[in-house]
């Protein structure tokens, strides 16, 4: 694993149900961070169809999650490079007939492999009458051409736990595909702070970092400022946001220099405490 990983983070307006167009505009970010070097893309969250969930056609397009899937796969191989594109809205018929949404991230390998995907396993309130969580299903860590990555999803990273779980099986980068906006706030919230949300963010993902001796690729939907907070970022310990976009639309290719964790981790030796016999936190899910 190189010392410097060039990540390229990729934010835009996404328009809900137009899969095609924002298919084409990601490819075409996608091509351009290649050419800029970039070892691994990243999307963010919805990126396909946007959240619209009471639209019928909502469904229909996430039915076709395995063609795009595949569609990225190949893209990952012609340009020999990783992809993580944003989250795919999967379609499964249960055993009652009734069909179930997940919202699953996955690991595209530059050589076009899927190395590992998780699904979204805390749900934000809004998406709970449409989204399936993943329970109980454990947090894993995979081996990538990066390094060892562990995957989030949005809401995730309200939750510490799931850091944890993810840096005791070694996770050195956590990548959060995310749909973050103004919006998730109250109207009480916003009375307070206007800028609630983008607080949120900015002081969660240093502090994760921090408290997990981790790097982190964030990468958030873009456009008007009144409907999006932007704000994707690559952020590592020690030294905070590397490299943070606004609500502009596009892409940066960022130096995201991983030999910083390994000074985090001398520093506050979190990684060494967990790994104790007997720490007493538990951290990993039950086998069952």
């Amino acid at each position: 694993m190189s010392p410097i990983c060039r990540v390229a983070i990729i934010q835009w307006h996404i328009k809900a149900l137009a899969i095609e167009e924002n298919h084409a505009k990601a490819c075409d970010y996608i091509i351009q961070a290649a050419a800029d070097g970039a070892e691994i893309a990243v999307l963010p969250e919805y990126h396909l169809s946007g959240w619209a969930p009471e639209d019928p056609r909502w469904a229909v397009h996430a039915g076709d999650a395995e063609k795009y899937l595949r569609k990225y796969q190949g893209l990952a191989k012609e340009l020999n490079i990783c992809l993580v594109p944003g989250t795919i809205i999967e379609k499964h018929h249960g055993h009652d007939r009734a069909d179930s949404f997940f919202n699953t991230a996955y690991f595209i390998s530059n050589d076009g492999s899927v190395l590992g995907s998780y699904r979204k396993k805390n749900i934000w309130h809004p998406e709970r009458p449409h989204l399936t969580s993943s329970g109980l299903e454990r947090h894993v860590a995979i081996d990538t051409p990066i390094g060892r990555v562990g995957m989030l999803i949005c809401w995730d990273l309200a939750f510490p736990e799931a850091f944890r779980e993810l840096i005791a099986d070694g996770a050195n980068i956590v990548i959060i595909p995310t749909f973050w906006t103004p919006h998730d706030a109250s109207a009480e919230a916003l009375r307070y702070n206007p800028a609630s949300e983008a607080l949120f963010l900015d002081s969660t993902l240093t502090s994760r970092c921090f408290e997990n001796t981790c790097g982190i690729i964030f990468v958030n939907a873009a456009g008007p400022e009144k409907d999006f907070l932007g704000l994707s970022q690559v952020t590592l310990p020690i030294v905070g946001p590397v490299s943070k976009m606004g609500t502009e639309e596009g892409f940066k290719v960022v130096d995201m220099d991983l030999g910083l964790l390994e000074i985090a981790e001398n520093n506050y030796k979190v990684r060494q405490d967990i790994q104790k016999e007997g720490w007493h936190y538990l951290y990993r899910h039950s086998e069952q």
